[in-house]
């Protein structure tokens, strides 16, 4: 398993990232695929249909972007039977594995901000009154009772992805200051990198268009059931 501090060993082109709901998995998918040009697909937009019912198309979904050659996601929903179709394509995974404060501040401010201005997420779905949400004692109606629900589940699980998936370089970081430094190590390296040519044209252009794309709305909710 690498560290913030260690060099990746090749430029991946197909991207897990792991972490508990409110780490920031979205965010920094969206980074990466903008950084590396990947095209950044948001498994929550794909598994949730209106009114939060599963889509029944959501594996054949996930078949469809798994099997292209570029790409970024949330390593979400393996109980639903991703590990099987995207895992073993991935190359690289980023563990976001921080610390309890830090991600359940993280969601309270996110949540709270959502539920108050009934911020709409995808396929219609809002979230849920501040009153019903606070009150919901059941994980699967409350997300933060699902975030302490599955507080540890990716130290519990990451050894065994380890062992199930050997193909599959793991970079884990343990604080946001620390994934801000190993985003600017990646920036420096990828720079460091371009040909010459890449540059003069980058030049002529005047500057460089994004090169990832998402093809998820920029709302998103995460929660892997």
């Amino acid at each position: 398993m690498l560290s913030a501090r260690d060099p990746l060993p090749f430029r991946p082109e197909r991207v897990l990232v792991a972490g508990v709901t409110g780490s920031g998995k979205t965010t920094l998918a969206r980074r990466l695929g903008e950084m590396w040009g990947l095209r950044h697909v948001e498994i929550d937009g794909l598994f949730h249909g209106p009114n939060w019912t599963p889509r029944p198309e959501f594996l054949d979904d996930v078949r469809a972007f798994a099997a292209e050659d570029r790409w970024i996601t949330e390593w979400q929903y393996t109980s639903k039977g991703t590990d099987e179709i995207m895992t073993p394509r991935a190359q690289l995974a980023i563990w976001l594995d921080y610390p309890w404060p830090v991600v359940r501040g993280r969601l309270l401010r996110r949540t709270l901000s959502r539920s108050i201005r009934r911020t709409e997420l995808y396929n219609g779905n809002v979230e849920k009154p501040l009153r019903q949400l606070l009150s919901a004692r059941d994980p699967d109606d409350n997300i933060l009772a699902w975030q302490t629900k599955t507080r540890h589940s990716w130290a519990q699980q990451m050894p065994v992805k380890r062992e199930r998936f050997p193909h599959l370089t793991v970079v884990r970081l343990r604080h946001p200051r620390e994934t801000e430094r190993w985003l600017r190590a990646q920036t420096a390296r990828r720079l460091a990198a371009r040909p010459v040519s890449e540059e003069r044209s980058a030049e002529t252009r005047g500057a460089q268009e994004p090169e990832g794309a998402s093809i998820a709305p920029p709302k998103r909710r995460s929660r892997e059931r």
